[in-house]
């Protein structure tokens, strides 16, 4: 059955890091867009970040422009979000996504998403 599985995820300090990962199983990340989503609590999922099937444009939205970078490996069949930084309102469980599209325009955009990874959570707090 195929997988999006993340990694990463946990408690962290604010103004602390962390790395999450994104790996498939059972299909590929090649030739589709990747994006990360959160969701804090109480709130909608909200669309953070995209990357082209080549790694040539990636988006952020403006909550965490500057602060977190996305990136891919085609060869190893992952994606990854690093995240600095951190503020409490970081807060939230982070999902990636595949898109069904090669590009990131309307990224934040749920319809565009054609797998869900699983989810992890993020919590930063003292």
């Amino acid at each position: 059955q195929s997988k999006l599985v993340e990694s990463g995820g946990g408690l962290v300090q604010p103004g602390g890091s962390l790395r999450l990962s994104c790996a498939a199983s059972g299909f590929t990340l090649r030739g589709s867009a990747v994006g990360w989503f959160r969701q804090a609590p109480g709130k909608g999922r909200e669309g953070i970040s995209c990357i082209t099937n080549f790694g040539a444009s990636k988006n952020y939205a403006d909550t965490v422009k500057g602060r977190f970078t996305i990136s891919r490996n085609n060869a190893e069949d992952t994606a990854y979000l690093e995240m600095n930084s951190l503020k409490p309102e970081d807060t939230g469980i982070y999902y990636c996504v595949l898109r069904n599209v090669a590009y990131c325009q309307d990224y934040e955009n749920q319809d565009t998403v054609l797998y869900w990874g699983q989810g992890t959570q993020v919590t930063v707090s003292s």
